[in-house]
């Protein structure tokens, strides 16, 4: 197609090299940070080695993460990021039991327990959550910077639909997200192909808000997620409900769920507040509540 995206048939980086040390030789901590900061909960993988492809318990932490996110009233915002020239290569599959081993029913229980629970994890977290991309995000690391509520991505990001390359079929919410966010031509071809996608292109297409330079992205995400934790929290995730639930449901659920969540978000300190604030010709200030 003339519009198609510009992309490269180059290999992304190895996950692994003999020399890297295993996620065994660091602790969990330390191989997935966290920080709250103004507000802004900071969730960074830290496995640069390994081009921060995840592991069963770092997958796991970063869902208690977000989890943690959506309860507690301190956090008002989400920033996903990691380190090195990786955002994620996909899920560190060592470890697995052997081809041979397997009986039926194995894999579609390590996919619905594994790669699905970490995107319903983001999609279903109740605070705004935005996917700083430092650098190649692939298969279910790109599905997790998809399923962010907005997504920066710095200048030398890639995005690649890996799965084709290894006889795979897409998991982790891919055949689900992306048909959504750019319509299902373009989803196929970036799924039947599995070319890198530059983050310019990605941008162009709608899968990235906002491209920035490299030694730019952490300010941007900062600025972005304080602005959000500023906000009001509450009617925020019924916002993120709201549009989520919209592209499943027709125009009489669509308008009735609206309803309900106008309902239930009059009934928040910040909707008074709002309220006030335009009565009173003034600046709100929101608290979250």
């Amino acid at each position: 197609m003339t519009d198609s995206p510009r992309v490269s048939r180059e290999a992304p980086e190895s996950p692994e090299s003999p020399e890297s040390p295993g996620p065994a030789e660091k602790s969990l901590d330390s191989l997935i940070r966290h920080a709250t900061d103004n507000a802004v909960s900071w969730i960074t993988l830290d496995r640069p080695e390994a081009m921060n492809a995840l592991t069963w318990d770092q997958r796991e932490r970063v869902i208690d993460l977000l989890a943690a996110a959506s309860a507690d009233p301190g956090v008002r915002a989400v920033v996903i990021t990691a380190t090195g020239r990786g955002f994620c290569a996909g899920a560190d599959l060592r470890g697995g039991p052997p081809a041979g081993e397997r009986v039926p029913g194995d894999v579609a229980r390590t996919i619905r327990l594994g790669a699905q629970r970490l995107i319903a994890a983001v999609l279903d977290c109740e605070k705004p959550v935005i996917a700083a991309v430092n650098g190649t995000a692939a298969g279910i690391g790109a599905h997790l910077a998809f399923a962010c509520d907005l997504v920066l991505a710095a200048e030398p990001a890639r995005f690649i639909e890996v799965f084709v390359r290894r006889g795979l079929v897409p998991d982790g919410g891919g055949a689900y997200l992306l048909p959504r966010l750019v319509g299902p031509r373009l989803a196929k071809e970036l799924m039947f192909f599995g070319d890198a996608l530059s983050a310019s292109d990605a941008e162009r297409i709608g899968l990235v808000n906002r491209v920035v330079p490299a030694e730019e992205l952490e300010k941007t995400a900062r600025a972005w997620s304080e602005r959000l934790a500023t906000g009001p929290t509450r009617a925020l995730a019924l916002t993120k409900q709201l549009v989520n639930a919209s592209l499943d449901s027709d125009r009489a659920g669509a308008f009735a769920a609206e309803a309900a969540a106008q309902e239930i978000n009059m009934t928040t300190a910040d909707a008074d507040e709002g309220v006030k604030s335009f009565v009173e010709r003034r600046t709100p200030r929101f608290e979250g509540r």
